[in-house]
């Protein structure tokens, strides 16, 4: 794009150059021209940005257009943002023409809030619940511990990544879009891999919608932490979560952040949440001192709930995992 108007050289001359008979006449100055306004290009014809503004402001138009039902808060927002992945459940709703309710929230912390949304086709029996994680943003301190996660992450443009260097307001408006999508990527890839974790169904912005856990009887599952279990359910558990962490391992990953408070229990099944910090156990050059961290926290809860020891020893299982990720 010019930065300048190439006949402003032009603007201070009056009259024509009786010397030059190719010399143009004088110009009023122009207006300036914002980005972000849709400019034609030199030959006549709109760009593709503006293009696709234009479009969108068409798409907006008519959809204010449309009458909201009045127990709905939105419009379906799954044309909007990155979709899950492939194959999709049955369950999951994704007709253009459904509509979402808030229903509450779910759980408040100091990087996002997760509230409980309902999306349903109107006048059907057609929905399904989504877990509605939406990271904070630019009032909120948030992730204190990000440096180290954050090695191996990178963004191209010297902008971008002077803005989180420096926190600035850009710069944590921009940390929390790349949290919400380094959680989103994970999920998706470990979903695919066949992991314990919610289905990623969609991703727009900062808001990361995700297949909702209950525990039959319309509450959110339980996580690990508020659970006592027996002898028998506890071995069991722990033999799923090792599991889990082999999966993750075979593909290069671990947790990052993990404990009792990160998994839920499902119908008997352990899953994992909470992955925005989830880490590269090879890119990472302090990937292997994560993974050890990860499996000593979890395995001195294990442990401190009456798992032998000779199950839960962390050293024996670090080394385990570090072998499955090829770096035994």
């Amino acid at each position: 794009m010019l930065t300048h108007d190439p006949y402003d050289a032009y603007d201070h001359f009056d009259t024509f150059d009786d010397h030059n008979d190719n010399a143009r006449p004088a110009r009023a100055r122009r207006k300036p021209k914002f980005e972000d306004d849709p400019q034609p290009n030199r030959s006549g014809r709109l760009t593709e940005s503006a293009r696709k503004r234009l479009a969108k402001a068409r798409d907006d138009a008519v959809t204010a257009e449309m009458e909201l039902p009045p127990d709905a808060d939105r419009w379906s927002t799954w044309a909007d943002g990155e979709q899950g992945p492939h194959p999709r459940p049955d369950w999951l709703i994704t007709d253009l023409a459904a509509v979402d309710r808030e229903l509450g929230v779910l759980k408040t912390g100091k990087e996002a809030d997760v509230h409980l949304l309902e999306r349903a086709i109107p006048d059907t029996d057609h929905a399904c619940l989504l877990a509605a994680k939406r990271y904070r943003s630019n009032e909120h301190r948030m992730f204190h511990r990000n440096a180290g996660y954050l090695e191996g992450r990178r963004v191209k443009k010297s902008r971008e990544m002077r803005a989180l260097a420096n926190r600035t307001a850009f710069g944590r408006n921009l940390l929390a879009e790349q949290w919400s999508i380094a959680e989103f990527a994970a999920l998706s890839r470990l979903w695919s891999l066949g992991a314990p974790v919610p289905y990623p169904a969609q991703l727009n912005g900062t808001e990361l919608l995700l297949e909702f856990l209950d525990d039959g009887d319309g509450g959110a599952a339980p996580r690990l932490a508020q659970l006592r279990p027996d002898a028998d359910e506890l071995a069991d558990l722990w033999h799923q979560l090792v599991a889990a962490l082999e999966l993750m391992a075979t593909g290069g990953l671990t947790h990052g952040d993990l404990s009792a408070f990160n998994l839920l229990v499902h119908e008997g099944h352990l899953m994992l949440i909470d992955l925005p910090q989830v880490v590269d156990v090879i890119a990472n050059p302090r990937g292997p001192e994560f993974l050890h961290r990860d499996v000593t926290n979890i395995a001195g809860w294990f442990t401190a709930r009456g798992l032998p020891d000779r199950l839960s020893d962390p050293v024996l299982l670090t080394e385990r995992l570090l072998y499955t990720a090829g770096m035994g």
